[in-house]
């Protein structure tokens, strides 16, 4: 009966840890107090904190109490900044369009596309929104907005550029389809086909399919996955070759979910503006950073124009509204150009409904909601990353947004556990497709932005049994023969 009795309060701990009632760092109550509020025995609760400790949960401090574990061991390797590859043909597109393709599919677990589940849009608002701009204003909402968008949606961007800590001119506001749209007009105006842009590495991967799109050639510049892209392998890769810009996320990254620090973006901004090159920043999590006031984006500290800044609403508000933006003086005649025999504008009902939601007030509130929302969502899976994934799993640790990277040990390819997870319609965003090399093969990117109940805890448990699995298949004997492992080991 004892023994029943422990592991329910186990159970009950383990609980309160995963829904972020105890942070990672934080201490849980003493065996004393425990036991009082239980009323039972403090062997019964030291035989619970031991189980928690066994789980990977909890850990013992001398004369201190019992702490969730802040895991220090998880973090995604540093990266070799001398190491830089050289500039090559991007050749990724195909795998990155049968991933995606695949990951639509009905029924899927979404881990693996970085989209925010409907429980954290506002679509209610934004549903009210569009009905009053349909109705009230339909000769305005059924027409053509051309480029550069929508007027009173272009002050609002401008309004919501000075949490980014930059001041911008509506007048230099581009609405655009998305953040996509965004890059693509950026890189476009910038580049001629056969240019060399630096990314970082792991990037984005609709920036390397971007880059096949136009005929761009792309050099991968190590990034740090607390810090950022490496300034020292820039400046060695800028002497070297003819680069004719930089695309990158200062602020929680894509997958790495790094944030370089303000001393960092400063001294990136001076080295490119120097050599009169351009930085294309996405910024598309900027405003899902936790610590807001205390990050600004890289535009924040462009005096010379240097920086197009792209962003969109597509994860705070919507990805269906199809609604971005870029900033920049110096290319905003081409790029309205560049729009206009394009696809003209964004769509004229979505700018109107979100330009109206922006005005109305309520999207500071939401966007402190979400921010807590996946704040907390981001503990619940990295406690459980370290609790089902295989020993020496390495994971990310990002001050925002709502993704996850994660390194596997032991040689895993995680196209192959992409493939299996399917089988268990789970999808996840495999490491292949965030670089043009093979050396994050073994990696892959989780999306957070789901709400953690059951179904999501066995499926992160799932990919972890499947993890474990792959680490036991990839080790072997000296003669090539695959070590056996016990039903059940922990690999």
């Amino acid at each position: 009966m004892t023994s029943l009795l422990y592991q329910r309060i186990a159970q009950q701990l383990a609980e309160d840890i995963q829904n972020g009632v105890y942070r990672p760092g934080e201490r849980v109550p003493s065996v004393r107090k425990l036991s009082t509020q239980k009323g039972v025995s403090h062997a019964t609760v030291l035989q619970a904190y031991a189980t928690l400790e066994d789980q990977g949960l909890i850990h013992a401090r001398p004369q201190s109490g019992y702490y969730v574990h802040q895991t220090p061991a998880l973090t995604a390797p540093k990266p070799q900044i001398a190491k830089v590859e050289a500039p090559c043909a991007v050749t990724r597109s195909s795998i990155i369009s049968e991933i995606l393709s695949q990951a639509r599919r009905e029924g899927i677990i979404p881990l693996g596309a970085a989209v925010p589940a409907s429980e954290y849009l506002p679509l209610r608002a934004l549903h009210q929104q569009m009905s009053k701009m349909t109705r009230f204003h339909s000769h305005k909402a059924f027409s053509y907005t051309f480029s550069p968008g929508f007027e009173p949606l272009r002050r609002q961007v401008a309004i919501r550029m000075r949490d980014a800590g930059a001041a911008v001119d509506p007048a230099n506001v581009v609405i655009t389809n998305g953040c996509v749209e965004a890059l693509q007009l950026a890189l476009r105006a910038v580049t001629r086909p056969g240019d060399l842009i630096a990314t970082e590495s792991p990037s984005y991967y609709g920036t390397v399919q971007l880059c096949q799109l136009l005929d761009l050639q792309v050099i991968e510049i190590p990034t740090d996955p607390d810090t950022g892209l490496s300034l020292e392998a820039l400046q060695r890769a800028l002497d070297k070759w003819p680069i004719k810009a930089l695309v990158l996320t200062a602020r929680a990254g894509n997958p790495m979910g790094a944030t370089m620090p303000e001393a960092r973006q400063r001294k990136l901004v001076s080295m490119m503006a120097q050599r009169k090159l351009t930085i294309i920043e996405d910024d598309i999590y900027g405003e899902l950073m936790f610590d807001q006031g205390q990050s600004r984006a890289l535009k924040a500290f462009d005096c010379s124009d240097t920086v197009i800044y792209c962003s969109s609403f597509s994860k705070t508000i919507s990805p269906g509204v199809r609604t971005g933006w870029l900033i920049t003086r110096r290319y905003q005649e081409a790029i309205e150009q560049l729009q206009t025999f394009t696809t003209l504008s964004a769509c004229s009902v979505s700018q109107m409904a979100v330009a109206a939601y922006l005005e109305n007030g309520g999207y500071d509130r939401h966007l402190r909601h979400i921010r807590q929302e996946y704040c907390k969502n981001l503990s619940q899976f990295q406690l459980a990353v370290q609790q089902y994934f295989p020993e020496g799993t390495q994971i990310s640790r990002p001050r925002g947004g709502y993704i996850l990277w994660i390194s596997l040990p032991g040689g895993v390819d995680t196209l192959t556990l992409f493939n299996r997870a399917l089988l268990h319609n789970i999808s996840i965003a495999p490491g292949i497709v965030f670089s043009n090399s093979d050396q994050f093969n073994h990696c892959l990117r989780l999306n957070c932005g789901i709400p953690w109940n059951r179904a999501t805890e066995q499926a992160v448990m799932t990919l972890g049994v499947l993890a474990r699995q792959l680490v036991a298949e990839c080790a072997l004997e000296p003669d090539g023969l695959k070590v056996e492992f016990a039903s059940g080991s922990a690999g």
